[in-house]
């Protein structure tokens, strides 16, 4: 069983990006590019739908289409009458991605529970893995024996090898450069400034991407959730840590040298609380889990309580939180604001008319609760304007892996489609 997709040489790939590192390539993409990635965000598009949706005559669109459909890559399906369709003569037809021609893999590392999840080209789901084991300050030889032991558990349940995969996502926290997959830090790994991506790809013998996992959620939405049908939209993550993907034009953006977007490392307290990057006075050190279980070790005097791990911590804060205990309820108000706090600086930055909050800390209501919500509308310049909508997405770990995948498959058929464009 083959891979579907070949991908090109390595010689052809983004120079400083090591051998099997897949990057970005954020230069003018070719029309068939486009038609692609319209393609595959519909799941099911007529050709004249992409002719307006892309400003290009019907016979550019039919040309590229043919390009793709002999690429293998996307193939016509048929398409449900519409009113005014017209009744005699051939059966309306669209344009799909075709499962068959590729299959990939997404791997999200994590603090608390590692995940894979393998699929094939359209974005179906062809196995899924994950196992409870905590990652934190862990040397590199850890973390890739890790990545390796729940990639291969995905793929044994979908019954592949490494080389039935065209290529494998990854994501984690922390600050990464997703061009050459350095990770400059990450709370996952003991040391800094590691080559992340090229060792992975070593290790494996697979093309390799590597990104943050803001990132990879946001790509999750793009591709699968609230973002096929927005633009633009912004979505903040909490969880171990606090984290912010945002697309424009329908489009991830990392900033220049990839490295954007860090919305947890931005500075709220001059001189202020210690993060777990080494700064202090970061939004993410009054809202992340870790900050909240060292206000309740001292606010409720858990000392004493010895060595518990800190989401039975958490757990146990909410509980209080929720039978009334003033203390606990302080500790969420006051996240709660500063949260409130971080997103009215990304409404005033950037105008997104939807901010999606995702993880599965959102379980605890008191992070975006009316008054938060409230507030954050309060501390935004007022125009008159419409606000954002806000919604909430308590979701598990699966969407961060699926999130790698579609990075994945984005890297892989972007390498084809611009290799076969100088071929």
């Amino acid at each position: 069983m083959d891979a579907g997709i070949t991908l090109p040489e390595p010689d052809s790939l983004p120079a400083g990006c090591g051998p099997l590192i897949l990057a970005d390539r954020e230069t003018a993409r070719p029309l068939r590019q486009q038609v692609f990635e319209h393609v595959r965000a519909a799941g099911a598009i007529p050709r004249v739908d992409l002719s307006k949706e892309l400003g290009v005559s019907p016979a550019s669109v039919t040309a590229a289409a043919a390009e793709l459909i002999e690429l293998g890559l996307i193939h016509e399906i048929d398409r449900p009458r519409r009113d005014g369709d017209v009744l005699r003569g051939r059966p309306p037809v669209a344009l799909g991605v075709r499962p068959a021609s590729g299959r990939v893999a997404g791997v999200k590392l994590s603090d608390r529970v590692q995940s894979a999840i393998i699929v094939d080209l359209a974005g179906g789901v062809l196995a899924e893995a994950s196992i409870e084991r905590p990652l934190l300050g862990q040397d590199t030889e850890r973390l890739l024996l890790d990545a390796t032991e729940i990639l291969d558990a995905a793929l044994s349940l979908a019954g592949l090898s490494r080389d039935d995969v065209a290529a494998v996502g990854f994501g984690l926290p922390g600050v990464i450069d997703s061009t050459c997959g350095h990770v400059h830090w990450s709370p996952l790994m003991r040391e800094r400034g590691i080559d992340l991506g090229p060792a992975l790809a070593e290790r494996l013998r697979r093309p390799v991407c590597l990104d943050n996992d803001a990132n990879l959620v946001t790509l999750a939405e793009l591709w699968f959730g609230a973002g096929r049908t927005r633009s633009d939209f912004a979505v903040v993550t909490i969880e171990h840590g606090l984290g912010m993907g945002l697309v424009l034009n329908h489009r991830l953006v990392r900033g220049a040298r990839g490295l954007g977007l860090e919305i947890g490392h931005t500075k709220v307290q001059m001189d202020g609380a210690l993060c777990r990057c080494g700064q202090r006075g970061c939004l993410e050190a009054y809202v992340a889990d870790y900050a909240l279980v060292r206000e309740a070790t001292t606010a409720l005097n858990w000392g004493n309580r010895g060595v518990q791990s800190p989401q039975i911590l958490l757990e146990s804060l909410y509980d209080h939180a929720k039978a009334g205990n003033e203390a606990a309820r302080a500790i969420f108000n006051r996240a709660g604001r500063y949260l409130a706090l971080g997103l009215a600086n990304v409404v005033t930055l950037y105008d997104p008319s939807l901010i999606l909050l995702s993880g599965e800390r959102l379980r605890y209501d008191y992070l975006y609760a009316e008054e938060v919500l409230a507030e954050m509308l309060a501390l935004t310049l007022d125009t008159g304007r419409v606000a954002p909508e806000v919604e909430i997405r308590a979701w598990g770990d699966q969407v961060w892996a699926r999130g790698a995948a579609a990075m994945a498959l984005d890297h892989a058929t972007g390498a084809v489609l611009a290799a076969e464009a100088t071929a």
